[in-house]
């Protein structure tokens, strides 16, 4: 089974050489000499949600950090370390991207596991010490929608946690500089696997809508 496997990458990987590596085509010619992405995506890890698959990206166009929840923590100094601030800060700051989207999704499991924790973290559980960073959009789910099921419920907090991430991203200094300076744009977005839909924050009425 686990040959099986590679021989399935192996022949991904060949079709991957005759796309890009064509000796008519230009493409890695170019990306050879550096990377100049103008977005760049925080996405979920899950495997139904790829950002280049979504947006029919080629390579080079888009700059990637996927985690658990597709969550940004907030800016702090120290503390350990902090892959995603990390990645956040060289696209920001070496790649000058102009656009951060933060891509969260329908049936997001990062989420459910925050939605039945309500009793406390557990302290070896790497899951639901990275999920503490959207309790609060827990809260607020919880509070607006105490009635509704579970599955609505884990709808509203996969995009409360879209907007928590934005918020969490004005916590750092180069990304407000960024805002200010270059006009670097925050865009929330929401991809329903079960539609086929994008929707798109949209902060002034704080609501998200299907941008096609």
């Amino acid at each position: 089974m686990a040959r099986k496997q590679l021989i399935r990458l192996v022949a991904g990987f060949r079709r991957f050489r005759e796309k890009y590596f064509d000796p008519d085509s230009s493409v890695y010619k170019r990306l050879s000499q550096g990377q100049s992405p103008k977005t760049l995506v925080i996405a979920c890890s899950d495997s139904r949600v790829d950002p280049a698959i979504i947006s029919d990206a080629g390579p080079g166009e888009l700059f990637v950090v996927r985690n658990v929840a597709n969550l940004v923590p907030p800016f702090e100094t120290g503390g350990g370390l902090h892959g995603v601030s990390a990645a956040i800060e060289f696209a920001v700051m070496s790649l000058k991207v102009e656009h951060i989207i933060v891509l969260g999704h329908r049936q997001c499991g990062g989420i459910r596991a925050l939605m039945t924790t309500r009793n406390g973290a557990t302290p070896e559980s790497f899951i639901d010490r990275w999920m503490g960073i959207a309790v609060a959009a827990r809260d607020r789910v919880l509070a607006k929608f105490e009635g509704a099921d579970f599955e609505t419920q884990c709808t509203h907090c996969e995009q409360e946690s879209i907007k928590i991430s934005l918020e969490n991203l004005r916590t750092f200094p180069f990304v407000r500089d960024a805002i200010r300076d270059r006009g670097m744009n925050l865009i929330g977005t929401y991809f329903d696997l079960e539609s086929g839909q994008i929707l798109e924050y949209l902060a002034d009425s704080d609501q998200f809508q299907p941008v096609l």
